[in-house]
């Protein structure tokens, strides 16, 4: 049995919760009883499922920041690109992007033009603390040039409103 098992059921098999008749009246005796079983395998659409039941490997480096020490020619060539992708990245909360609220500390491209993102947020109890750094990796990957990416959450110094650029801070009304 899978883990995601309870989303397609046995028709013959009564403890399965399905339904023994279908009461849509559009229902004819070989349409669908429930939408799960219109929904095609995730195999069947070409989705690779196994990384979300199959477990890391110990001491797996694949999350760790493989950047060598910075190169100031990559930095300086890919830091505008960078940037440009970090302004499309937003709070939920907060209408004004990351780059602009003064969250991100440092951008360093090493020799090989991989990069890493030290960043902040502005709470240690942010409800995006998950979504934003996967969306700047994710962005940041995008970069044409860079060849790997990877953002590293500090906490020191601590953010404040000080950290946000002027722009931000009209856009909130700081002023």
């Amino acid at each position: 049995m899978g883990i995601f098992s309870f989303l397609t059921r046995d028709k013959d098999d009564p403890g399965s919760g399905a339904p023994e008749s279908d009461s849509r009246p559009d229902a004819g005796p070989d349409s669908p009883s429930t939408p799960a079983d219109v929904l095609p395998p995730p195999s069947a659409v070409g989705l690779d499922t196994s990384a979300l039941t199959a477990p890391l490997p110990e001491n797996s480096a694949a999350d760790k920041p493989q950047v060598g020490p910075m190169d100031p020619a990559q930095t300086a060539a890919l830091q505008g690109p960078i940037i440009e992708v970090l302004k499309t990245v937003y709070d939920p909360e907060i209408p004004v992007d990351i780059y602009e609220l003064g969250l991100i500390y440092e951008i360093i491209v090493d020799a090989e033009r991989r990069v890493l993102v030290k960043m902040t947020l502005t709470s240690p109890a942010c409800p995006s603390a998950q979504q934003i750094p996967s969306e700047v990796r994710y962005k940041v990957k995008g970069v044409p040039g860079v060849t790997d990416a990877w953002v590293e959450i500090v906490w020191e110094p601590p953010w404040d409103k000080d950290r946000m650029s002027e722009a931000a801070k009209l856009s909130l009304g700081f002023f």
